[in-house]
């Protein structure tokens, strides 16, 4: 009886590691949105223990996973392209007003390397900047991940 317990709660223990190390948010295709939505988000994703791979386009509000998600638990393959710009409100007439307040808050979420990076290209306006290739490799760890990233789209 000692020996069958034993085994399941070795089997328990082996398919809850791997169940817990395949847990991973991917960002692929993420064009942004309402800050408070990805803040809660990743807050969530930060809580859970996941981690996540950066394999294509993060821009705007999607950037916010920076500052929210631990810098370990953050990894990004070739593909990985992070785009930055000052948060906006739509105005009376329609056109969008930057939201200083919400861009402030924006730019001091982010890690003090990608806050330097924005700085030296004249901070967060409304042209949309992009952190990608070496730049990005030098700041956050490789997944390698390339080949199955590839041929999964």
């Amino acid at each position: 009886m000692t020996r069958i317990v034993t085994g399941l709660l070795a089997a328990v223990f082996v398919l809850g590691h791997v169940a817990a190390s395949e847990a991973v948010v991917r960002i692929g295709e993420d064009r942004g949105g309402r800050i408070g939505t990805y803040i809660d988000k990743f807050e969530a994703v930060r809580s859970s223990g996941q981690s996540v791979i950066i394999d294509g386009l993060c821009a705007s509000a999607c950037t916010i996973v920076l500052g929210t998600v631990p810098h370990d638990r953050i990894c990004v393959t070739s593909h990985a392209a992070l785009g930055f710009h000052a948060a906006w409100d739509l105005g009376s007439n329609g056109r969008t007003v930057i939201n200083s307040e919400a861009t402030h808050m924006l730019y001091s979420m982010y890690p003090s390397a990608v806050q330097r990076w924005i700085k030296q290209r004249g901070g967060l306006t409304k042209r949309m900047i992009f952190l990608r290739g070496r730049q990005l490799a030098d700041m956050y760890r490789p997944c390698y991940l390339d080949a199955q990233a590839s041929s999964a789209r």
